[in-house]
């Protein structure tokens, strides 16, 4: 854990999210929400939260409803997008101190989750949000081969469970020490490595709702190009990604930059996850662009 942060639980209209939450000293210059993508957790942003904090900033990563430490929700109408962007806008309104900006991030499906809390937030006629930046995440749906991979991992999660399926696609890893923890597919006893990261990636996919990761694969492999609805709430966008990207092409990326008239920032030494692999990069770009819209500067923000 970062100094400075907390792990809590984000107690909103729709419900409690697990947190990890860092403060700034004194009053926050702004708050950041970061959402997480597919397979993913609110510790995908760890290594944010402390630069980002010291930057003046509260930052706030979520668990997504059904993620590792958010308990799932009921049927699978809980799991689509339009209902996890509400989630994301209730979060939103938990974070919310009048005077200070909110500004909204989020990695590959959380990208589309928070495109998805933007665009309903203008339908109601205003929006909470100062900015977006949507990081390795595309105008819709993934590339060919990625919609086959969600296919093949969420048809194998109803036959396999969530342990069955680790198990096909980490076999290389099955070497590691086990320790018996719950399968949330089948309320049986998994196993998880206690080592290190790969300890933890296999807690997490145990831990995450089948019916959330089923219902989330089908949003990657169909979600609409909704880039002109972006556009036309005015909202400040920053498209981040990596030098090159599996999951959405880089040139699909440029393209739907472009058509945002966003600021386009790729992150060297990176692929599909710079908050990861370039943290301290990464963090510096979105802090610039931050703090030139809390200036009241939204062109020079968007200009690099």
């Amino acid at each position: 854990m970062p100094p400075g942060t907390r792990a809590h639980r984000l107690r909103t209209r729709r419900g409690a999210f697990a947190a990890l939450d860092a403060a700034p000293v004194g009053e926050p210059a702004g708050t950041v929400l970061l959402v997480p993508g597919y397979t993913g957790s609110k510790e995908d942003f760890i290594a944010l939260l402390e630069p980002l904090a010291a930057a003046g900033y509260r930052a706030v990563a979520v668990d997504g409803r059904g993620q590792y430490e958010t308990p799932g929700g009921h049927g699978w109408d809980s799991y689509r997008l339009g209902a996890l962007a509400e989630d994301v806008l209730a979060q939103a309104d938990a974070l919310a101190l009048e005077g200070t900006p909110l500004h909204l991030a989020g990695h590959s499906l959380g990208g589309l989750i928070a495109r998805g809390a933007v665009l309903r937030a203008a339908e109601g006629g205003a929006t909470p949000f100062a900015s977006l930046t949507l990081i390795a995440s595309g105008p819709g749906k993934v590339v060919s081969w990625q919609r086959w991979k969600t296919r093949f991992l969420t048809a194998g999660l109803p036959v396999l469970g969530t342990t069955g399926v680790w198990r096909v696609t980490h076999r290389t890893r099955e070497a590691l020490p086990d320790a018996a923890v719950p399968d949330a597919s089948t309320g049986t006893e998994g196993v998880v490595s206690p080592l290190g990261v790969d300890g933890f990636l296999r807690r997490r996919w145990l831990a995450t709702t089948p019916a959330q990761l089923i219902a989330t694969g089908r949003t990657l492999r169909h979600e609409p190009d909704r880039v002109e609805h972006l556009a036309a709430t005015g909202v400040p966008v920053h498209v981040v990604s990596g030098v090159r990207d599996g999951v959405w092409p880089i040139a699909q990326l440029d393209a739907m930059a472009a058509r945002l008239r966003a600021r386009r920032t790729v992150i060297s030494g990176s692929e599909h996850s710079p908050n990861t692999e370039r943290p301290a990069a990464t963090a510096a770009e979105l802090l610039d662009f931050w703090r030139a819209l809390d200036r009241g500067d939204p062109a020079e923000a968007v200009s690099r």
